[in-house]
């Protein structure tokens, strides 16, 4: 297969970013990079005029960086609970996972309702009940701690009460 270098205008997941110059295979470049305007053809009077996508790059990356930083700081200091559905002997219905974690972070802030769930790095559903500190990465170089606190919530040992207290008064 034959290959051409192409220079990048925009951030493509898995290729690159920005002012690279990237071998792709010719008909991923003609057919689709360069008709949409994701790249162009690295020539050597486009290898010239490199210099403001560079520019272009550096500004969105302390951007991303800055915006990743405040997020993490307001992160770190958040801390968030949640119920574990649990029976009789403490026994769990179930268990508490990214997406009830997410759920949760947007309920507390609607800013952090724009964090992607799949940078939750939680390794197994949580199935227990405790302190648990999550890390979120944010940003390839920042990465910020949440606290999770797990209470369990029996909600069949709480209508079994109701059904006693209501016998003994008779």
């Amino acid at each position: 297969m034959a290959t051409v270098d192409v220079i990048l205008r925009e951030k493509i997941l898995n290729l690159g970013a920005e002012a690279d110059v990237v071998k792709v295979k010719r008909g991923y470049a003609s057919n689709f990079l360069i008709p949409t305007g994701k790249a162009f053809e690295a020539t050597k009077g486009n290898l010239r005029n490199i210099e403001a996508l560079k520019a272009a790059r550096a500004k969105r990356e302390a951007e991303e960086m800055s915006t990743a930083l405040t997020l993490a700081s307001r992160l770190n200091k958040q801390r968030i609970k949640l119920e574990l559905a649990t029976g009789q002997g403490g026994k769990a219905f179930g268990s508490i996972t990214t997406m009830d974690i997410h759920r949760a972070l947007e309920e507390a802030d609607k800013k952090f309702g724009n964090i992607d769930r799949h940078t939750i790095e939680l390794d197994k559903p949580i199935k227990h009940t405790g302190d648990f500190e999550i890390p979120i990465k944010l940003h390839p170089d920042v990465t910020a701690i949440l606290k999770v606190k797990v209470t369990a919530s029996s909600e069949q040992g709480a209508g079994e009460e109701a059904a006693t207290e209501e016998g003994g008064d008779e």
